[in-house]
């Protein structure tokens, strides 16, 4: 068995009747590179069973300590039940963009089994383009972007041919813990408390404001005062979210959006003012969320804050799975209405929040979970973001933006070229838009998430997207 950190446990502790915290990705896929022009559910069902011993946490399932004394444990087991995890669907004719997308927002809002291993995929058929799509679905207490793009390279290929699999390391499928173990592995773990909550103070306290606990009032001056003991120096960026119409609580409903750009239109965009290609991606970001705020009246006078999640996974760490993030807070300038003038902010925002990252502790989101007890780790969880609903209290963040770099040569599945692959990621209370971008063979692939309730036309999103990044071309 092995123990969840404080980080995946917040992942956990997030999800209530409205709020889910698993991530995952829509694939497309070409059939017709495949041995014999088949791909479905066999092909991904063998697929699978081939690899699933070199795939670890698809056997990981929750078990809880008693009285949540302390965080939850992964206990591996023997084999995977893919008849269970494993599934199938077709799109009724003509099988559009927009019925896909409302397939993949009814599964995402689904919350994951906790009894199982905390993942699915959807082998879905159907779309008019002939690909076949499938749909990964799994929890972010499992993984992060880096750790998932382990998984993901597990099962796909350099070529339709696919490759020779090494033999598979010896099982080491856990027994089922009974209760009584369990508790008894809590009652160890209580001492450890507040040794864990010591060693995190000098690096916590002085950085709480870039954590969501950095919304509490008085947080911000004990911030500070911190920092001028342990780090000698006060300075920091003063960031302010405002509320919009996507602050507010989020319902169990989502929306779900996905489209393409032209990797090479957002290169020219860099070259020709001096950015880089992810300022470029963050300037076209705030533009079309600008302009769905003028057409629904709702503009602030200020910038959003933006969170960006920046991995700070080590090479000694691949394969370790779990959570290696910070979430880093940058502006978005959604009140500057000029194109050229909004993406240089945009990179000079960037730069600096790439200087304050280097400054940052690796562990911080884990250090400053570590203040909070197990047994009440979740009630906290959940008191953070309805604080960033309520009122006199503001979000810590508007939404999230993520811009994740891929591969520039294809890959293959089961035999099946990729053609795209879009991320689904997370929404939370006062945060109920996610706009996250994967690039892969020249293109960048955006997957939209929303509030069903609060931006019930999402899909406007990616045509302002398309026409934010032509106003920069050269």
């Amino acid at each position: 068995m092995r123990q969840l950190t404080s980080l995946d446990a917040q992942f956990l502790a997030l999800e209530n009747s409205r709020q889910t915290g698993h991530v995952g990705s829509l694939a497309m896929l070409d059939a017709s590179t495949a041995p014999g022009g088949e791909f479905g559910l066999d092909q991904v069902t063998g697929l699978l069973s081939e690899r699933a011993a070199l795939l670890p946490p698809l056997r990981w399932r929750l078990a809880e300590v008693p009285l949540g004394l302390d965080h939850p444990y992964w206990v591996e087991e023997e084999e995977i039940d893919l008849g269970y995890h494993v599934r199938e669907l077709a799109l009724a004719s003509p099988g559009t963009d927009a019925q896909l997308a409302e397939q993949v927002a009814r599964i995402i809002s689904r919350p994951l089994d906790r009894a199982r291993p905390l993942w699915e995929l959807y082998v879905i058929e159907g779309h008019e383009s002939g690909y076949v799509s499938v749909l990964t679905k799994i929890h972010h207490a499992v993984i992060d972007g880096l750790s998932g793009a382990e998984i993901m390279a597990l099962l796909l290929d350099l070529s339709p041919e696919g490759r020779e699999v090494p033999p598979a390391p010896e099982e080491r499928a856990d027994a089922s813990p009974s209760s009584l173990r369990m508790l008894g592995l809590g009652m160890l773990g209580l001492p450890r408390y507040p040794v864990r909550m010591l060693r995190a103070l000098p690096k916590a306290l002085p950085n709480l404001e870039d954590t969501p606990f950095g919304i509490f009032p008085g947080a911000s001056v004990l911030s500070r005062v911190a920092g001028t003991v342990f780090r000698g120096d006060v300075e920091r960026p003063e960031l302010t979210a405002p509320k919009t119409l996507f602050s507010g609580r989020i319902t169990p409903h989502r929306r779900f959006v996905f489209g393409q750009l032209s990797l090479d239109d957002f290169k020219a965009a860099k070259n020709a003012h001096g950015a880089t290609v992810n300022d470029v991606v963050v300037s076209v970001c705030a533009g079309a969320v600008r302009r769905w705020l003028i057409e629904h009246d709702d503009l602030p006078d200020v910038p959003l804050v933006a969170q960006v999640p920046v991995s700070v996974r080590t090479g000694e760490q691949f394969g370790t799975y779990g959570n290696r993030i910070l979430l880093m807070a940058a502006p978005l300038f959604t009140d500057i209405a000029d194109p050229v003038a909004r993406l240089q902010a945009t990179h000079e925002a960037l730069s600096d929040m790439k200087e304050r990252h280097r400054a940052l502790p690796a562990e911080l989101l884990q250090d400053a979970n570590n203040f909070i007890p197990p047994a009440v780790f979740a009630r906290a969880a959940r008191l953070t973001f309805g604080f960033s609903t309520s009122r006199p209290g503001r979000p810590t963040w508007n939404l999230v933006i993520s811009n994740v770099p891929g591969p520039q040569f294809p890959l293959y599945m089961a035999g099946a070229r990729l053609q795209a692959n879009y991320p689904v990621s997370v929404i939370t209370d006062g945060m109920g838009l996610n706009i996250t971008v994967m690039s892969y063979m020249g293109h960048m692939d955006f997957g939209i998430v929303a509030d069903r309730e609060q931006m019930p036309d999402l899909e406007v999103l990616m045509e302002y997207l398309r026409e934010e990044l032509s106003s920069l071309e050269p």
